[in-house]
């Protein structure tokens, strides 16, 4: 067994590990436990009372987190020329199609989300071995598919964000940073699972929310009590 650092201790510490903690004081004990020397990620586990091996049974969804999620989101947007200017002035970071097709070909998937068009999705497909598991792969659903190709670059950076259960039953996804008030932390996670509560697959029976746990990047895990979240 891995030895425990002293700040890592001293972070076990501040928890009780039997305690269920409602939302607002684990914003507030998730600051107080967070010890790296960089502005880390506040994270979120939802598990969920579904079996995401069958087809019925998966929760896949997007959200706009009420204040982001941090940091300067990079997007790539594969389009046709005719695109590209729009692209560029939502804000993407990177704009073209047949090069960035051949360096992502080569290995190459420095950004965070993918949008591309319709039109093109046939070229862009062939790409699938290397952004699925990457999370990368543009998909419609999650809106990273359209010809509506400024606005979805908009909503990206201003913090909608994809989310999908895996094959374990949990949603892992961030919710921001230490640096974060606990207000707005609250405020994006409330987001989050207010949002995954109204993708509940009507084939899954029994407890829907399992679990709910936050912390952040190195962290001990706080437990959320489900009783203090309205509308699940």
């Amino acid at each position: 067994m891995a030895k425990l650092s002293k700040k890592h201790k001293e972070a076990l510490s501040k928890i009780d590990a039997d305690k269920a903690y409602s939302l607002s004081e684990a914003c507030e004990l998730v600051k107080e436990i967070s010890y790296t020397s960089f502005d880390a990620s506040v994270d979120v586990d939802v598990r969920l009372g579904v079996d995401p091996r069958k087809a019925d049974q998966m929760v896949r969804g997007v959200v706009t987190l009420p204040h982001g999620v941090g940091k300067d989101v990079s997007v790539l947007v594969l389009c046709t020329p005719d695109k590209e200017e729009e692209a560029k002035a939502a804000g993407a970071d990177h704009v073209g199609l047949d090069d960035y097709i051949k360096k992502i070909e080569g290995g190459w998937t420095d950004v965070d989300v993918i949008i591309t068009m319709p039109t093109v999705m046939a070229k862009v497909g062939k790409l699938g071995r290397i952004l699925g598991p990457r999370g990368l792969m543009p998909n419609p659903k999650a809106g990273t598919v359209t010809m509506d190709i400024g606005n979805a670059v908009k909503e990206v950076k201003a913090g909608k964000i994809d989310f999908k259960v895996d094959k374990t039953g949990i949603i892992h996804t961030s919710i921001g940073k230490v640096s974060f008030t606990p207000e707005k932390l609250k405020d994006n996670a409330e987001e989050l699972i207010n949002t995954i509560s109204k993708l509940k697959p009507s084939a899954a029976k029994g407890t829907y929310f399992k679990s709910i746990t936050l912390s952040s990047t190195m962290s001990p895990g706080i437990s959320i009590d489900k009783a203090s979240l309205s509308g699940i």
